[in-house]
């Protein structure tokens, strides 16, 4: 065994040195994206114009690279501009320097507002980073930083690309960056130096210029001009007496029940801290050269007033706590919650004291027991008074979660006529402070399917999320409900009509809730009719009742006014109102047999209508014009009809999905034109009943004149007479219209069954509203409060005048059309919908705060007061803005007013001070330098372009950025070299 391991231990590793290494894969991928982008040789592009880096766009691209397994990102940032026509520089770009190293020494673009930060201090419209992909990795050690740089050099030497590269060393938050910059012999090194303590010699000009120089080592005995740009950023944080305008709503006095400061039915407005929280004021000195000025640690000549110029941008607070916002986000919070309206406010308020361990087996002993109780006194709204005072057993006074006072507030808010002595008549309610009908505003309720802004759905929306924020949350929210519930069933019992609803069938363009309050209202007006036509007329004296009636609708209904298959039946409902007859007629109507035998004659046209002709004529409402019938010439009679029963749009689901489910069988078909064909049933027994001895044309004729055909035709005697008959589709055998017409009976719709059985679907809308948990109605309802919240936006922003706000608006109401058209739109989708009509009120409250700040109302001057304002919506909507005359301007003073103020109040300098100021110019500026705090930020630029290294060598841009703060301080310096005479 020892002999044959012998050999093996003798074999050595042999190291194939032809194997590319993890760095020479490194670079070679480097090369490979620089190749991809396109970054190789020369592409000198146009000088770059003013302010371009901040108007123009930039735009980026990325990839990842990896060094063995640490993985880096490679970014290209580059600005984008419109290709240069490169045939004719072929012959000149060979001894321009690259793009980047001109870059250098512009002077358009110095501190951009907003920028990356490489742009901001060297100035480069193109460069590549690269960068640990991932946030948390870091190049800490100085070995990898140089590795890194060398695989850069080695890239940018290999492929000829003239773009500075960078390498991202250190953590992410320092921002340190090292880089190169290669052209044709010529060379730039990126270097940087990133501090937390500032060493005293380069807090001011004097000592960074002396960095500079020595970091040049220029060899020339006379050093070229070194050009300067400075600029000093002052901060405002303490605004003093330009006081917050906003003026918070008084909470005491909601709280206690008094509705002063808010009135119910109107959404407050406004941030309720200061939107902007700081200004800051950017002094500059684009161009200085080394000896015009004095910055040194005994004394300075940059005094801010001196600036030629001056740059302000604000600082908005993060997230500023809305009045409008929070509003609108409480209400929406009450759709998470699960809990009934029972739950919420104790036991069920409607069970009876003492008798809740009642044992079931008795549960049906009284219907065999005589009642005690009389009768009358058993009605749904005694049982409504008791159960109100129930709930006031149940909690006590205190307990109870909205006080007397703002309940009534509310309720006469909500119902007007509660307070006259005889309810309106009218059902809807007029308001001088909203928009117009027909006006873009009043019908965004359309778009919304919410509610119109003078309804009683819109008004309850409001009402419930005021009370939601100031009246006891999500318990007051269950007991106005509760209180309108039981304000709708007393209204359903004693026929009083709803406030504040359109009359006539629910419009299906609303919300549900909307839809069903409508439905509630068709149902007390048809209970209102009928009984006032009882009371008015207790004999079945049918012939006196049409004809009174016919001269009022007649007065309304022209001669041509005809039916078409979808008809307008409004001069139906006027007069069914007056009907005369019994609500028990409607159920004991006889059956066809009787019927038949009644009247004496078989249905169809097999010799009926002559039997027809000799019955008495019922139910006529009004002669139809000129028209008469065709077989005996008699005038024709619109007969009084039954309206088509009004419906929801859940009822309407419903009604699809039970014909849906019939099939597509014949007898399925059948059925389901049955079903539909009720109310054309109804309509031709009331014609029959109104015009004995008529015929199917007749009928068709009133009902659907384009089914009736007339043409001209020769008659016997050669005379051109109209002759007229059905259509085709009348014609085809056993159609659904021949088929009713056959079946129906001459009889008036007073003695017809019901289409629409009121009593019966004001139950299920009661039951309905009942049964709606806070959630269920805040579902409801948030359509109509996000249409209140875009209103009042667009209210506010009218008295602004905003133009940005003016587009965001309309983003708004298209976001939230295509939302809230879903019957359950999702809550992600709500919350973006409130946070853009949030953001939107925190503009218009910064807008407001720089009005009150800048005193814009304050002007005198017409011309100065469009400058301020323009100044002022500049502001909001540009990063930074330029003070146009810089601290002599109008704008300027006012600055410079503000900085004063701020300085007086910190250092408790009285009023009277301001007088010493008009002392001798020396003194005067003296005092002016503390007119201001010292600066939050120093910015400098050096610029020159010197022969490097050596005294022969071609003069090359150099260029260092400094800035300092209080707690960091930075240079970032390009050299350049030139690697062809040194």
């Amino acid at each position: 065994m020892a002999a044959d391991s012998e050999p093996e231990s003798e074999v050595f590793e042999i190291t194939d040195f032809t194997t590319a290494s993890e760095w020479e894969r490194f670079i070679s991928k480097v090369e490979e994206v620089l190749n991809d982008w396109k970054l190789i040789g020369n592409s000198v592009g146009k000088p770059l114009e003013k302010g371009i880096f901040t108007s123009g766009t930039w735009e980026e691209k990325s990839d990842e690279i990896s060094f063995a397994d640490f993985k880096f990102s490679v970014t290209h940032h580059y600005l984008v501009q419109e290709s240069t026509d490169k045939e004719a520089k072929d012959e000149v770009l060979e001894d321009v320097i690259p793009q980047s190293m001109q870059d250098l020494l512009c002077m358009n673009n110095d501190f951009p507002p907003r920028a990356h930060c490489l742009v901001r201090w060297y100035g480069l419209r193109e460069f590549v980073v690269i960068a640990p992909a991932a946030n948390n990795d870091a190049v800490l050690s100085e070995s990898k930083c140089n590795l890194l740089l060398s695989s850069v050099s080695i890239a940018l030497g290999n492929t000829g690309c003239q773009v500075p590269l960078f390498v991202q060393i250190h953590h992410k938050w320092r921002r340190m960056y090292v880089g190169e910059c290669q052209g044709p012999g010529v060379r730039t090194d990126f270097e940087m130096v990133h501090l937390r303590k500032v060493p005293n010699q380069y807090t001011h000009l004097s000592g960074l210029l002396d960095i500079f120089k020595s970091k040049i080592g220029c060899p020339l005995t006379p050093l070229p001009p070194v050009n300067i740009a400075i600029r000093f950023t002052y901060v405002l944080q303490d605004w003093q007496q330009y006081f917050w305008p906003q003026q918070p709503p008084d909470i005491d006095a909601l709280v206690g029940g008094e509705v002063g400061g808010l009135e119910f039915g109107k959404l407050p407005f406004g941030a309720c801290e200061d939107p902007i929280s700081e200004l800051h004021l950017a002094t500059t000195w684009p161009h200085l050269t080394e000896g015009i000025i004095v910055d040194n640690d005994v004394y300075s000549d940059l005094d801010p007033m001196q600036a030629p110029h001056w740059s302000v941008r604000v600082r908005k607070a993060d997230n500023p706590q809305c009045l409008l916002g929070d509003f609108v986000t409480e209400f929406f919070k009450i759709c998470r919650r699960k809990e009934s309206t029972d739950e919420i406010l104790g036991r069920s308020t409607f069970e009876e004291e003492g008798r809740e361990i009642a044992d079931i087996t008795h549960a049906l002993s009284k219907l065999t027991e005589p009642a005690p109780v009389p009768i009358h006194k058993l009605s749904v709204s005694n049982m409504v008074h008791t159960a109100k005072k129930k709930i006031r057993k149940h909690r006590g006074v205190e307990e109870s979660p909205l006080n007397n006072d703002v309940l009534n507030t509310i309720l006469l808010f909500l119902f007007p006529d509660a307070a006259s002595e005889k309810p309106l008549d009218g059902t809807s309610s007029t308001d001088n402070s909203n928009p117009p009908l027909e006006s873009e505003e009043y019908n965004l309720y359309n778009q919304f399917k919410s509610a119109p802004s003078d309804s009683l759905t819109y008004k309850l929306a409001l009402c419930l999320c005021m009370i939601n924020f100031y009246h006891g949350g999500l318990k007051g929210v269950a007991h106005l409900w509760q209180e309108f519930v039981l304000e709708m069933r007393f209204r359903w019992e004693n026929n009083f009509l709803i406030p504040g609803l359109a009359s006539g069938p629910p419009d299906l363009r609303c919300c549900l809730l909307h839809q069903k309050l409508q439905m509630l209202n068709c149902c007390i007006e048809r209970k209102k009719a009928r009984d006032e036509g009882r009371k008015t007329s207790p004999s079945d004296n049918v012939t006196n009742t049409y004809s009174g009636d016919a001269g009022k609708s007649g007065d309304q209904l022209g001669p041509d006014n005809l039916r078409e298959t979808d008809k307008d039946k409004g001069e139906v409902g006027k007069s069914w109102d007056s009907w005369s007859d019994s609500e028990e007629e409607f159920f004991e109507c006889l059956s066809d047999t009787e019927e038949l035998k009644g009247n004496g004659q078989e249905s169809g046209k097999k010799g009926g209508p002559k039997e027809m002709a000799s019955l008495k004529p019922e139910g006529r409402l009004h002669q139809h014009g000129k028209l008469t019938l065709l077989h005996n010439g008699e005038p024709l009679y619109i007969p009084v009809t039954q309206e088509p029963a009004p419906m929801t749009e859940d009822l309407l689901e419903e009604q699809s999905e039970v014909l849906a489910k019939l099939g597509t069988s014949a007898e399925g078909a059948h059925l389901r034109a049955r079903m539909q064909s009720a109310c054309l049933l109804s309509d031709m027994e009331s014609f029959k009943a109104a015009n004995p001895g008529c015929f199917l044309e007749d009928f068709v004729r009133w009902y659907s004149p384009r089914d009736y055909i007339e043409e001209e035709v020769v008659d016997e005697k050669g005379n051109m007479v109209l002759k007229g008959e059905l259509s085709a589709r009348m014609k085809i055998p056993s159609n659904m219209w021949v088929e009713a017409w056959e079946t129906a009976k001459p009889i008036p719709a007073r003695r017809q069954r019901r289409l629409f059985d009121d009593t019966r679907e004001a139950e299920k809308v009661l039951h309905y509203l009942a049964v709606q948990k806070p959630a269920d109605l805040a579902r409801h309802l948030l359509p109509c409060v996000i249409h209140a919240a875009v209103l009042k936006v667009k209210e506010e922003e009218s008295l602004e005048n905003i133009s940005s706000v003016k587009k965001i608006i309309k983003q708004i109401i298209s976001h939230s059309s295509k939302v809230l058209h879903f019957p359950n739109p999702e809550d992600k989708k709500l919350e973006e919908i409130i946070h853009q009509i949030t953001n939107v009120e925190a503009i218009i409250a910064r807008a407001r705060s720089l009005k009150a700040k800048f005193g814009t109302e304050k002007c005198e001057q017409e011309e100065e007061k469009e400058d301020l304002e323009r100044f002022v919506s500049c502001l909001l909507e540009q990063p930074e803005v330029l003070v146009v005359g810089a601290g002599r301007g109008h704008a300027g003073r006012i600055i410079h007013k503000l900085f004063v103020n701020a300085q007086r109040a910190a250092t408790m300098t009285p009023a009277e001070e301001e007088l010493k100021r008009m002392g001798p110019p020396e003194e005067k500026r003296q005092n002016l330098a503390a007119d201001f705090p010292p600066p939050a930020g120093r910015e400098l630029i050096l610029r020159t372009a010197v022969p490097r290294p050596a005294p022969y060598s071609r003069a090359l841009p150099q260029r260092m950025y400094s800035v300092l703060t209080k707690e960091d301080f930075r240079l970032a310096g390009a050299f350049s070299s030139d690697t062809s005479f040194f």
